[in-house]
């Protein structure tokens, strides 16, 4: 990948797609995650206006430190860069208070995690509206288009994606080239919607580096069928994955009224 010009490229669109909407900027969620850090980066480079937001529910202490420390840095580096904080922790708490919260404990869980991507889904919109910005999504190609791994208007409820055309691979190559500090290269990619450490690969059963060959493989019309072992485990779950998530990934269905029925 010709790294340089496709940041160079990225920045562009970037630029191009605000001055034609005739805003501002982009407003970004800063996680302490490899995907937001290179968004809000490419976003920065533009040179218009950006707002990094922290908006931490019960948040793992490890996700918080990187999210700072990448902030820190990003401002030091581009005076076109806010930031704030919303601290959404007792929205949150006060929503569990008055949903009803029966049910299995693994349903449930998923359900309040959807919940807080979606609360800071609604955070980021209220921010862009209020200063005239667009919301940049940080998902990548095997996230959005390959397993669906995403909160369906959440983390998946953006005004446009500048890096869904990448895999996590090459997210991973931009990160360097752009500065972004190594403790969040470093860092298992994690979604942190659970309030806890646990990683992408600990919830889908497969690294990053897996999920982006089965995509390959995939893409290359193979079947499960053509593969043994760790191979044939990790096909299962992408294509489960793949089939199970295609609601995120197409639009949404609209019911057409035959011509002779109006």
């Amino acid at each position: 990948m010709q790294t340089e010009k496709v940041i160079d490229h990225i920045v562009n669109w970037l630029k191009d797609y605000a001055e034609k909407a005739q805003v501002k900027g982009f407003v970004i969620g800063i996680s302490g995650g490899i995907d937001s850090a290179v968004t809000s980066i490419l976003c920065a480079k533009t040179g218009l206006d950006v707002l990094c937001i922290e908006m931490p529910i019960h948040q793992a202490e490890s996700h918080v430190s990187r999210g700072q420390e990448h902030i820190k840095q990003l401002k030091k580096r581009f005076p076109n860069v806010q930031n704030t904080r919303t601290d959404l922790t007792p929205i949150f708490n006060e929503f569990t208070t008055e949903v009803s919260l029966e049910g299995k404990e693994a349903v449930v869980n998923m359900a309040l995690a959807n919940t807080r991507a979606r609360l800071r889904m609604t955070t980021l919109y209220y921010h862009a509206g209020l200063y005239g910005l667009l919301v940049a999504g940080t998902g990548n190609k095997v996230e959005d288009f390959g397993v669906g791994f995403y909160t369906k208007y959440g983390d998946g409820g953006v005004d446009l994606s500048p890096i869904a055309d990448l895999m996590k691979s090459d997210v991973y190559e931009l990160a360097k080239v752009l500065n972004v500090p190594n403790s969040i290269i470093e860092a298992a990619p994690s979604d942190g919607l659970f309030g806890d450490a646990r990683s992408d690969e600990d919830q889908i059963g497969a690294s990053y580096p897996e999920l982006e060959w089965a995509m390959r493989m995939k893409n290359e019309g193979k079947l499960e069928r053509d593969f043994t072992g760790r191979e044939k485990k990790v096909f299962k779950i992408f294509t489960r994955y793949n089939r199970n998530n295609q609601h995120k990934m197409i639009a949404i269905p609209v019911c057409e009224i035959p011509t002779e029925l109006k």
